[in-house]
């Protein structure tokens, strides 16, 4: 894959991370019936880049950053925006998760040099 095409792969995995987080915030806040409409407008949105950035890149790697990011998206929004507590377990643990995406990644790269070399 060339470097525009995975830039524009990874584009897409940020979209639908920052998608995903946007439709979550609005079931927090959504009180009145017409809200939903705009939340199922970026579910649908969401779905639609990460689609497309499995279409590019693998889709274990990409479902793993998005809920990732969706995860530690989400307990942050409840720390930042709605006065959750953050304790050290939970910022073990996020880290935690970021450090498993990270190796998902470099363990593909991994993969996709073996591959290009045509090593098993």
């Amino acid at each position: 894959m060339d470097s525009q095409t995975k830039r524009k792969a990874w584009t897409y995995v940020a979209m639908t991370s920052f998608f995903e987080l946007v439709w979550i915030y609005g079931f927090n806040v959504a009180s009145e019936w017409w809200h939903w409409i705009f939340i199922v407008t970026f579910i649908f949105v969401d779905f639609h880049f990460l689609t497309k950035a499995s279409e590019l890149l693998p889709t274990g790697t990409v479902y793993a950053v998005f809920a990732a990011v969706g995860t530690v998206g989400v307990a942050l929004m409840d720390i930042i925006f709605f006065h959750e507590p953050l304790s050290v377990a939970k910022v073990v643990f996020m880290i935690v998760i970021v450090v498993g995406v990270i190796g998902l990644n470099i363990a593909d790269s991994i993969d996709e040099k073996k591959a290009l070399r045509g090593v098993k």
